[in-house]
């Protein structure tokens, strides 16, 4: 093929952006199978549409088949591109917003897993605000670790992100939501369920198997962790509740999200007035970021909760 070959046509239009948004819904999903659902059409659909895509650009973007699904380089480069496209036609649509008074478009909001339990709502409250006053807006939320979130603020793929608080980065506002606290937890099948959980110590602690978070975490929490006998990581909180509920383990759990089995006496916390912290999440946005009257009446409804 080549290379100086002019692979788009001048004027892209309604179609490619059709082709585009299903590539880069493949690539998000991990593959055809997965995408349907997404994308609700069918697979025969999604790879005829990836074909046409692969032969107007004239190159491979990705490998199918029976060894599995996977992104070519070309295919990597074409997806942070697409990103780009698709990005620049949501700020296209804010900036109209800007002019229009009518607020038509999308919010891209990010959030860290397992907020849905905590008592106070406001992310889901200034949401249903948010849809009461603009009901043509699409919201797309993405479950997604906090360094992904700050990281696709930053280049425009998300319009806000909800986030624990364990730095901050100079590129974003921060907007204080909630302060989440976290206790230690053993189940009903784990030795220290039937035990004088108030005054255990650190040293019989010590001899139980623990889980621990692999996420990043402040100075003070870790501390708190330190003194835990870590068999075991999870990458988030339901992972915790999932080896917490096996009755091998001890671990660390938002007292929102483990009020479910504290409520059914499934869990208890041990040492609840020692044994706890504090996590602050933010609401963040990029500094700097040009005008967008869908976000700003989001966060003006956040404010209000």
């Amino acid at each position: 093929m080549p290379a100086n070959k002019n692979l788009l046509p001048r004027q892209i239009g309604d179609a490619h952006i059709r082709l585009l948004r299903i590539f880069k819904a493949v690539i998000e999903a991990g593959g055809f199978a997965a995408a349907e659902i997404e994308l609700n059409i069918s697979r025969p659909a999604i790879s005829q549409a990836i074909t046409e895509l692969e032969s107007l650009m004239n190159m491979k973007l990705c490998h199918r088949g029976r060894a599995g699904f996977s992104i070519t380089k070309e295919g990597e480069q074409v997806y942070k591109s697409a990103m780009q496209l698709l990005s620049g036609l949501e700020t296209f649509k804010a900036q109209i917003n800007a002019i229009n008074t009518d607020l038509v478009g999308e919010l891209n909001i990010g959030i860290t897993d397992n907020l849905v339990t905590i008592p106070q709502m406001r992310i889901s409250q200034a949401l249903s605000m948010l849809k009461h006053k603009a009901p043509d807006v699409i919201i797309n939320i993405r479950m997604m670790p906090p360094t992904d979130i700050e990281a696709a603020i930053l280049d425009g793929h998300l319009h806000i992100g909800v986030v624990p608080e364990l730095k901050v980065l100079p590129g974003l506002n921060y907007e204080a939501l909630y302060k989440e606290k976290s206790e230690l937890y053993c189940s009903a099948q784990h030795p220290l369920f039937t035990q004088d959980l108030d005054s255990i110590s650190d040293s019989a602690l010590a001899q139980y198997d623990a889980v621990v978070p692999s996420y990043a975490q402040t100075v003070a929490i870790k501390h708190q962790q330190s003194v835990l006998n870590a068999t075991a990581t999870s990458t988030d909180r339901e992972g915790i509740a999932f080896l917490i509920l096996t009755g091998r383990f001890i671990g660390f759990l938002p007292t929102h999200f483990a009020e479910r089995w504290v409520s059914q006496d499934k869990m208890r916390s041990i040492g609840a007035y020692t044994r706890s912290f504090a996590t602050k999440f933010s609401a963040i946005t990029r500094k700097g970021a040009r005008g967008n009257l869908i976000l700003e009446a989001y966060l003006e409804a956040l404010q209000q909760t």
